[in-house]
């Protein structure tokens, strides 16, 4: 599951003057234009909804750098002076603010929506909860909690109790474009636009690609999550507002069905499915293609270096009726670094 606060530009948003189209997947850091924000988009500004449906708030030509302040997950049901009793009034319908959409000029169908993550600041408080009837163990565990963190500047890690710190790592848990689709679909599953994919592996300093659906892609995000393992068991990371700044761009010699991303170190492809089963093959298969595709192999060789050097990983299990894999690739293996 799964945002702050700042003034918007006055006026229909200004369109920025077009900036070159990128060609390809492996990324180039531009680091000191990722922390100049040319837009700021409110914690206001949200929906929940993921259809085609939805209007813009913003226009934007490919390569502006967006600052995105974000709720959290609750829609601010959920306070740092929450206790235990607001479990039992959550709604769901209001759950998944996320900020945006944005259109992008120049996005085609068929295209690719590039966004790099150049900065994620955590907000001053986060939550943690496990509700009844929800998460992997709901039909075995049948319990309630409620946990409120605190959240210092410079922090880089939270006490979960007098004994265990956890690392803090922010990132967005819900990333989309929009389907092609007039329907007002959930966030809470993920889909191939995305969505609520809950990887704790994309943050900061990472690049993450989206198939096009709908011109402009219209693109959202948040769901903030302060900490959180991979598989997200028990439903809920620590939840928390971020701030966000990412670039975002169109590709249009790129072809994928679902998202992948990419850091430093490796490239990574993502499948949805009901089953893990089913999502791990569709994560493999992606491999397979992206290597034949950009890395000159064939498909048995592209095959046997996912078993030799892919890594499968179970990204989440409980936002039925979907749940996320991935695999990694090191770039030093594919001798890219």
């Amino acid at each position: 599951m799964n945002s702050s606060n700042l003034l918007l530009f006055p006026a229909i948003f200004l369109i920025l003057a077009c900036n070159p189209v990128s060609e390809g997947p492996e990324k180039e850091n531009s680091p000191s234009k990722g922390l100049v924000p040319d837009y700021t988009l409110t914690k206001d500004q949200t929906h929940n909804k993921f259809s085609k449906t939805v209007p813009p708030i913003l226009t934007v030509s490919p390569g502006a750098v967006i600052e995105a302040f974000t709720e959290d997950a609750s829609d601010e049901q959920i306070n740092p002076g929450s206790g235990i009793a607001a479990l039992d009034s959550l709604d769901f319908e209001p759950i998944h603010p996320l900020t945006g959409p944005v259109f992008v000029e120049g996005a085609r169908v068929g295209d690719v929506i590039k966004v790099t993550l150049h900065k994620i600041e955590l907000g001053t408080w986060g939550w943690n909860a496990i509700l009844p009837g929800f998460g992997f163990l709901a039909d075995t565990l049948d319990s309630k909690y409620l946990q409120i963190y605190e959240f210092e500047p410079g922090m880089d890690s939270i006490a979960f109790n007098d004994k265990i710190r956890l690392p803090i790592q922010p990132f967005p848990g819900v990333m989309g474009v929009a389907p092609d689709t007039e329907e007002m679909l959930s966030t809470i599953p993920p889909r191939a636009n995305g969505g609520n994919m809950d990887d704790p592996f994309m943050t900061e300093e990472t690049t993450v690609y989206f198939p096009v659906f709908v011109e402009g892609g219209l693109f959202s995000i948040g769901d903030g999550h302060a900490v959180q393992g991979l598989g997200e068991v028990c439903g809920t990371a620590i939840e928390a507002p971020l701030r966000i700044i990412y670039e975002i761009d169109v590709i249009k010699n790129m072809s994928i069905q679902e998202p992948q991303y990419e850091t430093e170190e490796y490239y990574a492809t993502t499948g949805f499915a009901e089953t893990i089963d089913e999502a791990a093959r569709k994560a493999t298969l992606y491999m397979v293609e992206y290597l034949q595709r950009h890395h000159e192999l064939s498909e048995e060789e592209a095959y046997a270096l996912c078993s030799l050097a892919g890594d499968l990983h179970i990204a989440e299990v409980v936002d039925v009726p979907h749940m996320l894999v991935t695999m990694h690739m090191s770039k030093q293996v594919m001798g890219s670094r």
